[in-house]
């Protein structure tokens, strides 16, 4: 008994210091209103950053902005995605097509409406940050906002990379 519950409790330790979560399955809208899986986008060899964010959340909008500029160079370097999930609620959700139009943000945006992909993930507060690597792992994951974050992220993508 002592033996099988060492080795449980060695798996879970080494698991939990490989980072090597699958990021969730879930089903999110699309801005237009279709249902999509996140998984529709993830996983296919190429890296992911997923950043969730809301449209009442002033560092999720300057997160946002500053990949934008970085954006085009991280896709020639990296081959990345990005993925801008709000979890604005079905009202809140009303002012995200004006933002995401307003800021030119060119990558993808998916709501998480009933924010279960949040619970999923287990995160409380806007922004959090994700890395997938090409099979859907989570690789990197930051909370909050400060100018220069982002090139910790790049440093991050260099890594995946090599």
């Amino acid at each position: 008994m002592k033996t099988a519950l060492f080795t449980l409790m060695a798996f879970t330790m080494l698991t939990a210091f490989t980072g090597d979560k699958k990021f969730p399955a879930a089903s999110l809208k699309t801005l237009d209103g279709k249902t999509v899986n996140v998984q529709d986008y993830i996983g296919k060899g190429n890296p992911v950053i997923v950043s969730f964010w809301a449209s009442w959340c002033s560092p999720c909008k300057r997160e946002l902005d500053a990949m934008t500029e970085i954006f085009p160079e991280w896709q020639a370097n990296y081959k990345v995605e990005l993925l801008a999930i709000t979890i604005d609620d079905s009202r809140g959700l009303a002012k995200v097509p004006g933002i995401v139009t307003s800021k030119s943000w060119p990558f993808t945006v998916l709501a998480d409406t009933k924010q279960e992909l949040q619970q999923n993930l287990g995160f409380q507060t806007v922004p959090e940050t994700f890395l997938l690597d090409g099979e859907g792992n989570i690789v990197y994951t930051h909370s909050g906002y400060n100018a220069g974050d982002e090139f910790e992220l790049e440093e991050k993508l260099k890594e995946l990379k090599k």
